[in-house]
C-alpha cells in the first residue's frame, strides 16, 4: 500500500489484513468478537486479522492448539447455534522405536463460543485404538493488545507495556498498561491445571485409554481496569446455556418468516441469528452494532438504516436507536469531532487510540445524513407503533436536528444540505459512500467540498415530511404546515437542479462550485426511497439502475461501469452493497415499479446462495454475473454486517408492500407480489401496535414475472382493519 493512498484515506483498511482468503469463522457477542481459522485457532502466520477483540482492542493475538508440537489434521469445521465446532485428528507419528500413532486414531473435537467479555472452549479427545497412547497437548497463547485501527493497518510510534503473570497453577494473565493509563487484562483460566508452562506455551501430557473421553476446558476473561466480570459460573456448559437462553428469548421476541423455499428459510434464519448477535443492550435500549470485524460499535447511519429495515418485524430496535442517538446528539460545535449543535453522531469507539485522540472516533460526528435520517426513523417508528410517549421524549432532539439542517447543514444557504469536514483526522466524504474517492466528476476528478449529495436532499425532504407528521401529533399545527411547505419547495428545487436530461437521471452531487457531478451512481436509488423523485422521472431512474452499466445481475453497482472511476473491486466505485440494493428496491416499490424491485430481490437471493452460511456480506465485487461462476468477494468486507443482514427484511417488505399503520390501526398491502423463488410466505407474530398478527401470502397465476398474490389473515386485533389494494 503506497503512502500516497494512505494519506488520502487516513483510515484505509490495508489489504494485507484480508481474511477472505483464510476462510475464517466469526463469533460475536456484544462488545466482544473473535475471528478464528478453521482449526479454531488464532494463528498470526499471514492472518493479521485473527484474534479475539473486546471494546476496540485485540485481547488475544495468539491461541494455537497443538499435539506433539504440530497442528492436528483438520477434518471439518462449522458454526452452529453460536458455537464454532472443529473436528480434528492426529497426524502419522513415530512415537518410539517401531511404535506408531497412525493418523486418524485420535478424534479431537473443539467447541468454542464468545460471550460478552469472555471466550470459552471445550476440547474433547477420544482414542479409537485398542491400546493406550500418550500425547503432548499444548496451547500457544499471547495477547498483544493492539487497537483495532492498528490491526486495520495504522502505524503507531509508541505503545504501552505488556506484562505476563502466572500466580496460580491454572491461571495465566497478560496485562497491558496503555498510553491512556488504562489497564487492560486478558486472563486465561484452565479448569484442569496444566502440567507445565514454557514461555507462552501451556502444556499437558495426556494418557489416552482406548475409547475413554478426556475433556480439557478453559475460559478467557477480558477486563478493562477493574470491571465487574467475576470468576463465577465459568464452565462451558453453564455459560453456553446462559447464552442460548438469551438467544432463544430474543428469537421468540422477533417475527418469524417461513416459506416453501428451504434455502430462503436458511437465509432468513441466519439473518435473524445475526441480527440478534449484533444487537447489544445499552442503557437506552437495543442497538445494532454495525459489523464484524471493523465496525463492532454503534454507528449512527448504520443503526438508523438497520432499524428501518427491521421496523416492520422488530420495532423495539428502532426505539433503542432513537433513544441512544437522542442522548448522544451534539449540543456544541467542536471541529475536532466535526460536531455541531443538533447533529447525530457518525460513530463511537472504545480503545486506546480513541482515548488518546489518535483517531477522532471516540465520539465522532462526521456524517451529513444521520441527522435527517434520525428524523425519518422517528416518523416511521411512530407511524408503525403509535408510541407517542417516546416521540414526546425525543421531540426536543428532533427540533434540534431540524435546526441543524437549517443552520449548519445548508452551508451556503442555497436550500440544499452539504458537508465539509473540519477535523484533520476525520472523513473527507461524509455520505454513506465515505471513502476519499467516492464522489467524482465525469472526467474522474474528485469533487471539492462543500458537497451536496443527491440522496441527502431526499433524506432531508423525507425528514421534513415525517417531522410534519410528528408535529401534527403534538398539536403543533403551524409547524407541521411550514415543514410540509419546506418539503414541497425542496422537492421542486431538487428536481429542477439535480435532474440531468441528457443522462436521464439525477446527478450524483453538486460540488463546492455548484458544478454537477454528472456520473451515474446508485445514490439516486435512495432518492426513490425518500420520495423526492418526481413521478415522471421514476421510470427513467429505474431503467438506469437496472441497465447493463449499473446492474451486474448480482445486484445494482455503486457506480456505472462506463464511468472513469469504475472499478468492480473498489469499495464504493463499482461494488455491490446489499443494503444499497434493499433501499433501491424499497424505493422502486414506492413508485409501483414492483417488477424492477423483484429483479433486485431475485439477484441478491441468487448471490446469497454462494456466501458462507448464506450470509450476505457488507459488499462484494461488481463483476458481471457469469455462467457457473459465483459472486467475487471483497477482501476485507465485514460479515456479519447489520445493514447487509437487514437487507433481506427490507427486500421482502418491498416485495409484499406491507404498511403497518398503528396510528389509524390499519394493516395495508399495496398490490403485494412475491419473487419467483417463493410460492408462499408465512409471517408469524408480526407486530401490529400492542398486539400481533399472522399472515399467509400465496402466489398464483404467474404472468410475465408478476402474479396474483392472495393474503390470508390468520388472526388480528379486533380493532384493526385489513386493507388489500390491488
Amino acid at each position: 500500500m503506497s503512502e500516497k493512498i494512505k494519506i488520502k484515506d487516513k483510515h484505509y483498511i490495508l489489504a494485507n489484513s484480508t481474511y477472505a482468503d483464510t476462510r475464517v469463522h466469526v463469533a460475536n457477542s456484544g462488545d466482544t468478537f473473535g475471528i478464528f481459522d478453521h482449526w479454531g485457532d488464532v494463528n498470526m502466520i499471514g492472518k493479521e486479522t485473527l484474534g479475539i477483540f473486546h471494546a476496540g482492542t485485540r485481547f488475544v493475538s495468539e491461541m494455537e492448539f497443538k499435539i506433539n508440537g504440530e497442528r492436528p489434521l483438520l477434518l471439518s469445521s462449522s458454526v452452529d447455534d453460536s458455537i464454532l465446532n472443529a473436528d480434528l485428528t492426529n497426524f502419522d507419528l513415530l512415537k518410539e522405536k517401531d511404535e506408531y500413532l497412525n493418523k486418524g486414531t485420535v478424534h479431537i473435537s473443539r467447541s468454542k463460543f464468545i460471550e460478552n467479555g469472555k471466550a470459552h472452549e471445550k476440547i474433547t479427545l477420544i482414542n479409537y485404538d485398542r491400546k493406550e497412547h500418550v500425547i503432548d497437548f499444548s496451547f500457544l497463547i499471547d495477547a498483544d493488545f493492539k487497537d483495532i485501527f492498528e490491526v486495520r493497518g495504522e502505524k503507531r510510534e509508541k505503545r504501552g507495556k505488556v506484562t505476563k503473570t502466572h500466580n496460580k497453577p491454572n491461571v495465566v494473565s497478560f496485562k497491558y498498561l496503555g498510553l491512556d493509563n488504562i489497564e487492560r487484562t486478558t486472563e486465561f483460566i484452565f479448569f484442569s491445571p496444566p502440567d507445565s508452562f514454557s514461555g507462552n506455551e501451556v502444556k499437558y501430557k495426556l494418557h489416552l485409554q482406548p475409547l475413554k473421553i478426556i475433556e480439557i476446558g478453559y475460559c478467557v476473561l477480558f477486563k478493562i481496569q477493574e470491571n465487574n466480570i467475576t470468576d463465577e459460573a465459568l464452565s462451558f456448559e453453564d455459560c453456553h446455556k446462559r447464552v442460548i437462553t438469551r438467544q432463544e428469548q430474543s428469537i421468540r421476541e422477533m417475527s418469524r418468516i417461513t416459506s416453501d423455499n428451504e434455502l430462503f428459510n436458511i437465509w432468513f434464519d441466519q439473518a435473524r441469528i445475526d441480527i440478534i448477535s449484533l444487537t447489544t443492550l445499552t442503557s437506552h435500549g437495543k442497538y445494532p452494532y454495525a459489523g464484524i470485524p471493523w465496525y463492532n460499535t454503534p454507528f449512527g447511519r448504520d443503526g438508523i438504516i438497520t432499524a428501518m429495515q427491521l421496523l416492520w418485524v422488530k420495532p423495539d430496535i428502532a426505539k433503542g436507536v432513537l433513544l441512544y442517538l437522542a442522548e448522544t446528539q451534539s449540543t456544541v460545535k467542536d471541529d475536532t469531532k466535526d460536531a455541531e449543535p443538533g447533529k447525530i453522531f457518525h460513530e463511537t469507539r472504545d480503545g486506546e487510540m480513541a482515548e488518546l485522540g489518535e483517531i477522532p472516533f471516540k465520539l465522532y460526528y462526521g456524517t451529513v445524513d444521520a441527522t435527517p435520517l434520525f428524523i425519518v426513523l422517528a416518523g416511521h417508528y411512530y407511524r408503525q407503533t403509535a408510541d407517542l410517549e417516546t416521540i414526546k421524549k425525543i421531540w426536543p432532539n428532533i427540533e434540534a436536528a431540524l435546526e441543524w439542517i437549517k443552520n449548519y447543514g445548508d452551508i451556503d444557504g442555497d436550500g440544499f444540505v452539504e458537508y465539509q469536514h473540519h477535523s484533520e483526522k476525520g472523513l473527507f466524504n461524509q455520505g454513506w459512500k465515505d471513502s476519499f474517492d467516492s464522489i467524482s466528476h465525469e472526467n474522474g476528478d474528485l469533487a471539492k467540498s462543500p458537497i451536496a449529495l443527491c440522496e441527502v436532499q431526499g433524506y432531508v425532504y423525507d425528514a421534513k415530511i415525517n417531522a410534519a407528521l410528528l408535529a401534527n401529533s403534538l398539536n403543533k399545527k403551524e409547524l407541521a404546515e411550514n415543514l410540509k411547505e419546506e418539503a414541497r419547495i425542496l422537492k421542486q428545487n431538487f428536481n429542477e437542479v439535480f435532474w440531468d436530461e441528457q443522462l436521464q437521471t439525477y446527478v450524483l452531487a453538486l460540488d463546492g462550485n455548484k458544478k454537477p457531478c454528472r456520473v451515474k451512481a446508485s445514490n439516486v436509488g435512495h432518492c426513490l426511497f425518500s420520495g423526492i423523485v418526481d413521478e415522471n422521472h421514476a421510470k427513467a431512474v429505474a431503467n438506469m439502475l437496472l441497465g447493463k452499466e449499473m446492474f451486474s445481475n448480482w445486484g445494482v453497482r455503486t457506480l456505472s461501469s462506463k464511468e472513469v472511476r469504475y472499478n468492480p473491486m473498489s469499495y464504493h466505485n463499482g461494488s455491490v452493497w446489499p443494503h444499497d440494493n434493499a433501499l433501491i428496491a424499497m424505493g422502486l416499490a414506492r413508485y409501483n415499479l414492483i417488477a424492477e424491485a423483484l429483479q433486485i430481490f431475485e439477484a441478491l437471493y441468487e448471490a446469497d446462495l454462494f456466501f458462507e452460511l448464506q450470509r450476505l456480506p457488507e459488499l462484494f465485487c461488481g463483476f458481471e454475473k457469469q455462467p457457473k461462476k459465483q459472486p467475487v468477494e471483497y477482501p476485507v468486507a465485514c460479515s456479519p454486517q447489520a445493514w447487509a443482514v437487514g437487507s433481506l427484511f427490507m427486500l421482502l417488505q418491498a416485495s409484499i408492500k406491507i404498511e403497518i399503520n398503528a396510528i389509524e390501526k390499519k394493516l395495508i398491502f399495496h398490490n403485494p407480489e412475491l419473487p419467483q423463488f417463493l410460492e408462499f410466505v408465512y409471517l408469524d407474530n408480526l407486530p401490529v401496535g400492542d398486539s400481533y398478527t399472522n399472515v399467509h401470502l400465496q402466489r398464483h397465476n404467474v404472468n410475465e414475472g408478476l402474479s396474483d398474490v392472495t393474503v390470508k389473515i390468520i388472526n388480528k386485533p379486533e380493532d384493526w382493519e385489513i386493507i388489500i389494494i390491488k
